[in-house]
């Protein structure tokens, strides 16, 4: 038997309607009738189990039939801030970072950056969120934000005690990913790496420089395999 289908909603009271994308999803896709079960969510970290109890056109009727605690919540916050990429490569990397645990995903334009912003596509990668949210049992999704530029992510993160810079021309490791501590702050580029100047205002904000091996990776892979490492090392993988 299938796990219940899980939906996010803005208010949890003991009656829910879901309206909008979510019914459509519910409704046309998932076909739910009357006396299924769901999951709703509010990003709480709270799951609340319900039942349709009826339909119209538009509309699903839920009931709220408990409350508990997800158990599938990360406990180490991990913020990723990485540069913005070409096509659908950064909801690739929102959607993974999801999978792994991240608290919030900060997408930067820097000096090398070659993508562009719009309200539209952050809405969607917000979207994709959500979504990789329900797929991995997570009650809450990411914080999705994007800066124009990379000072203004880097600032974002200042107050995590561990920031770690990833950055392809490093020489020498000025920080460790298996000393990693949370709350923690990694930053990764876009397909243009990163210049000297950008190195040396991450240094002058408290980020330490670390290689991500002797291989040049993709964007995407080294923002994937840079969170993957942290959250082992945090615990959130084992």
């Amino acid at each position: 038997m299938s796990a219940p289908k899980r939906f996010f909603v803005e208010k949890i009271q003991e009656e829910v309607v879901l309206a909008g994308e979510e019914y459509r999803h519910a409704k046309s896709v998932l076909r739910l009738r009357t006396g299924d079960e769901v999951t709703l969510l509010d990003g709480s970290g709270r799951e609340y189990p319900a039942i349709v109890s009826s339909a119209e056109k538009g509309r699903l009727f839920l009931h709220v039939v408990g409350d508990r605690v997800s158990d599938a919540e990360p406990r180490a916050e991990i913020v990723l801030i990485a540069g913005l990429l070409k096509g659908d490569k950064t909801e690739l990397v929102v959607q993974k970072a999801t999978e792994l645990g991240v608290t919030r995903v900060f997408v930067f334009s820097s000096k090398y950056c070659a993508a562009y912003m719009n309200d539209n596509k952050l809405e969607r990668l917000r979207r994709v969120a959500h979504e990789a949210a329900k797929q991995c049992r997570r009650a809450s999704a990411p914080e999705i934000l994007y800066f124009d530029s990379l000072k203004g992510a880097l600032e974002a993160g200042k107050p995590c005690a561990c920031k770690l810079f990833a950055c392809e021309f490093l020489t020498e490791n000025e920080g460790t990913m298996s000393a990693i501590e949370a709350p923690c702050a990694l930053v990764v580029g876009s397909e243009g790496g990163f210049s000297e100047e950008e190195f040396a205002l991450a240094g002058s904000l408290g980020y330490r420089g670390v290689s991500l091996g002797k291989r040049i990776l993709r964007a995407e892979t080294a923002a994937i395999a840079m969170l993957a490492v942290a959250a082992h090392a945090l615990g959130e993988l084992g």
